[in-house]
């Protein structure tokens, strides 16, 4: 992917106003493994393909609580995710140890910006090579942002980034208008429906699948970010695939109680 002189620096624009070293670092979140995140109006969930880099070892961990009311997912260099989950984590200490309140979700995904932004105007600096999806609860209700290593960030309803998303985003653009009225429940069989079309016929186990979710209860108490353990993820996959299974059932199943109908012409022969 080389671009003559016009990649060699990420502060050097090409005649075509674009910084390549920025685009590398959005092509290396498209290479990472998938990752999805919904919300609904009091809940927000996170999930996340867990890949292997090779059958000998174990895959490396997409998502991190930030603090009680907040958590990321990523996709794309898992080493760079790592420093800015940190970074994202001390924002919200400090915030917490000087207002004793937590920090705004709009603004932690802010503050994650700037530090991304910063690394586009450096010249001695190179971009966070790594998305992440920021969701959250506050005052105003759940939240889910993404951020970019160019230093942008948009809020979603809901979004998938990483390898083979586009399966996954279309997945949810058919079902997103719905979300804001779901359960939590409900929201953790679509967030791992998505997943589940990222991954090409693999099949979905609760090995190859993370899953954490943050929210406030119907008393309005929060229901801290948390990670769902694997045993109740398997529960959840095997109740969807029985559910998937049943009305294939129910059609091939014949009517036995049912007489014979008459032959009756086709509707075009009337």
């Amino acid at each position: 992917m080389f671009r003559n002189q016009y990649d060699t620096d990420v502060t050097t624009w090409s005649p075509q106003g674009r910084l390549f070293q920025v685009e590398y670092a959005m092509e290396a979140v498209k290479q990472g493994s998938a990752c999805v995140g919904l919300r609904s109006a009091t809940h927000a969930v996170l999930a996340a393909a867990n890949k292997s880099a090779n059958e000998l070892s174990s895959h490396q961990r997409k998502v991190f609580r930030v603090a009680d009311h907040a958590g990321v997912a990523l996709a794309g260099l898992t080493a760079d995710g790592r420093v800015l989950s940190r970074f994202l984590r001390n924002e919200c200490i400090n915030h917490a140890f000087v207002y004793d309140a937590p920090l705004p979700v709009s603004r932690l995904a802010l503050r994650l910006a700037d530090k991304a932004q910063v690394c586009t105007q450096r010249s001695w600096k190179r971009p966070y090579g790594v998305g992440l999806l920021v969701a959250g609860l506050d005052e105003s209700g759940a939240h889910l942002y993404y951020n970019c290593p160019s230093g942008n960030y948009f809020e979603y309803q809901a979004f998938a980034i990483g390898s083979r998303s586009q399966a996954a985003k279309t997945y949810l653009e058919r079902r997103f208008e719905k979300f804001n009225a779901y359960t939590p429940d409900e929201l953790i069989k679509d967030a791992l429906s998505a997943i589940k079309e990222t991954l090409q016929g693999e099949k979905l186990t609760s090995s190859n699948c993370t899953i954490a979710i943050v929210g406030r209860k119907e008393d309005g108490t929060v229901e801290p970010f948390s990670m769902i353990d694997s045993k109740r993820i398997q529960e959840i996959i095997d109740s969807m695939e029985a559910a998937d299974e049943a009305p294939a059932a129910d059609v091939d199943a014949p009517a036995a109680d049912e007489p014979a109908a008459p032959d009756a012409p086709a509707p075009m022969d009337i």
